[in-house]
């Protein structure tokens, strides 16, 4: 699969932003309590099912590879920005990073034990999001894991809807929709997350996250 049209429009805003980013969001987790503790969810599942490696999809500067990593899975990350990626290198010197695009992966059918999408699957048109899910589906191994991250809908009646993202144009997703495609693809639901947006919060969206496995 080749990459999505709207794609260097993002590589371009991103690496036009990419200091600023890692700036302001470098130590977000450490605000994000549940967030860490899917993620250390994901990654004793990943471990439990052999072990295997797990690509950090988007993974931006990197702080959310070198947080797998300190969770001690075998953690790379793989982004579209080369700017986001010289950061990510410069930042986390002993950890992998890559140019890439989550709709063409450079990477062996079945060959990870985990995916980890957090907040980079919203910046696909919807139409391109079953293909990328696709190929989600075909770099993980039997039994691998799957954790999408993502700005929720705010009711069944809309599936998907745009939003004036600080970056670039980004889209909110149906729970269920996107878990039906996850089903239809063979990566089975094993758990559903949403957390409700606090006052502060600029934007007042639901948060979704999904942990799937694949058959």
């Amino acid at each position: 699969m080749t990459e999505h049209a709207s794609l260097p429009a993002t590589r371009t805003a991103y690496d036009a932003v990419a200091p600023l980013y890692a700036r302001l969001f470098g130590e977000s987790l450490r605000e994000a309590p549940l967030e860490r503790a899917l993620l250390s969810a994901f990654a004793e599942l990943v471990r439990a099912a052999g072990d295997g490696e797990v690509a950090d999809l988007g993974c931006g500067p990197g702080y959310v590879t070198a947080h797998l990593h300190g969770l001690g899975l075998r953690a790379f990350g793989v982004d579209a920005s080369p700017a986001m990626i010289g950061l990510a290198r410069e930042a986390h010197p002993g950890l992998r990073f890559e140019v890439g695009s989550m709709a063409a992966l450079d990477l062996a059918d079945g060959s990870l034990g985990g995916v980890l999408s957090r907040w980079s699957l919203i910046h696909t048109p919807p139409a391109e999001v079953p293909a990328v899910l696709d190929e989600f589906a075909r770099v993980l191994a039997p039994g691998g894991h799957l954790l999408l991250s993502l700005a929720a809908t705010d009711g069944p009646a809309h599936e998907t809807q745009s939003y004036d993202h600080a970056v670039t144009t980004a889209y909110r997703w149906s729970p269920d929709r996107l878990a039906a495609l996850l089903d239809a693809r063979g990566l089975r639901r094993t758990a559903r997350t949403v957390m409700e947006p606090e006052p502060t919060d600029k934007r007042q969206f639901r948060t979704v996250q999904l942990l799937a496995r694949k058959a």
